[in-house]
């Protein structure tokens, strides 16, 4: 599903270069749950925001199901963003005035889909993070941790191929973020891709993979088995 090869991004600020990204090459495959972790300025946010399609490389390859980055126009861009990504940030970003509902309904304004076909995706999505009663409730009213639920719900419900979560229990309590990291595994054991940035070894344990990041470069890309935990992570 995603490629990058020798992925390389350069900031200049008053004429100074700074590289955040210094050659990163790894592939995601269809269905994988993917943790990537680091410390700050290790590069992970800004990986993360290439292959969100959020920002473009200054070098290297980024091939997103088989398409290239390169080869795409900044509408192409926009149009995989919203019909085959979903998102899941750390601080919500839900309107808290409107309802779970209407917060849900979001990225469903930006497609053809027709209202009928639109409620029935709300609601599954909504089923499917354990929110149904709370539908009509202003999304204001909620705790944190049915925030991130609505989050959740609001990113599949134009039924993405690949889910990015940027610190998703950042904000939350243990028991809250404990429950999110269960739904987001739970949809990747229905088959959703899941990519995770996290600096919290415990979140990142919920993946089949866990990539780090240090001074721009992949420092180490291993599956997550018992001994990774104990040693490797610790």
């Amino acid at each position: 599903m995603i490629s990058v090869r020798g992925l390389e991004k350069e900031y200049r600020e008053e004429e100074t270069p700074t590289k955040a990204l210094r050659g990163v090459t790894f592939s995601v495959e269809k269905g994988e749950f993917i943790s990537i972790m680091g410390p700050s300025g290790s590069g992970k946010s800004t990986l993360l925001q290439i292959l969100s399609f959020l920002d473009r490389p200054t070098g290297g390859a980024y091939t997103f199901q088989g398409k290239s980055i390169d080869d795409m126009t900044d509408q192409e861009l926009a149009r995989v963003r919203n019909e085959d990504m979903g998102f899941v940030f750390q601080s919500f970003n839900l309107l808290s005035r409107l309802s779970v509902y209407d917060n849900v309904e979001v990225p469903l304004l930006y497609s053809d889909t027709l209202p009928a076909k639109r409620r029935t995706l709300i609601e599954e999505a909504v089923r499917a993070v354990g929110l149904a009663d709370k539908l009509h409730t202003e999304a204001g009213k909620l705790s944190g941790g049915q925030k991130q639920r609505v989050a959740i719900a609001r990113a599949l419900v134009t039924e993405p191929n690949v889910i990015f979560a940027d610190e998703p229990t950042g904000n939350l309590d243990s028991r809250s973020g404990l429950q999110i990291m269960e739904i987001l595994k739970s949809l990747h054991d229905r088959g959703r891709t899941v990519i995770l940035v996290t600096h919290e070894t415990q979140t990142a344990e919920f993946a089949d993979r866990i990539i780090r990041m240090k001074d721009g470069l992949v420092e180490s890309d291993v599956a997550v088995t018992e001994h990774v935990l104990r040693g490797t992570l610790k």
